[in-house]
């Protein structure tokens, strides 16, 4: 059974996607971008935009009855690699004890010029 948990943005109906979708123990959370509402948080930040963005992932595993705890890998989409030991601090500062599998790498660009970094993550519940 499929649980789909969404933010309420226009852009899911419009792409056609959720925020993330809990199937059975697993909790997918789509890629995940410095946005509140129409702001941009962060700008030209990507340590504030990281931040920013794991606490957002925070909030989605929350309504899906998870935890920052329960994420297993990351998966981190910078636009500029020569900034990596910024989004890293960020990411170590959140996931330091937990330790997730995780990637970084650099991308051309994603939705937006502004967005210097999108994070999707993975969560399995009673991960023993």
């Amino acid at each position: 059974m499929k649980k789909y948990i969404s933010s309420g943005t226009e852009w899911e109906n419009i792409v056609g996607y959720s925020r993330a979708v809990r199937a059975g123990n697993v909790i997918e959370v789509s890629g995940t971008v410095a946005s509140d509402g129409n702001n941009i948080v962060g700008k030209n930040d990507v340590y504030l935009q990281t931040k920013f963005i794991l606490k957002k992932i925070e909030s989605v595993l929350s309504k899906a009855d998870a935890s920052l705890n329960d994420i297993v890998r990351t998966r981190i989409y910078v636009r500029d690699i020569s900034k990596w030991s910024e989004v890293a601090k960020a990411h170590q500062e959140v996931f330091g004890k937990i330790k997730p599998a995780s990637t970084m790498v650099e991308v051309s660009s994603l939705i937006s010029a502004e967005y210097l970094v999108e994070i999707e993550a993975t969560a399995i519940l009673n991960n023993q």
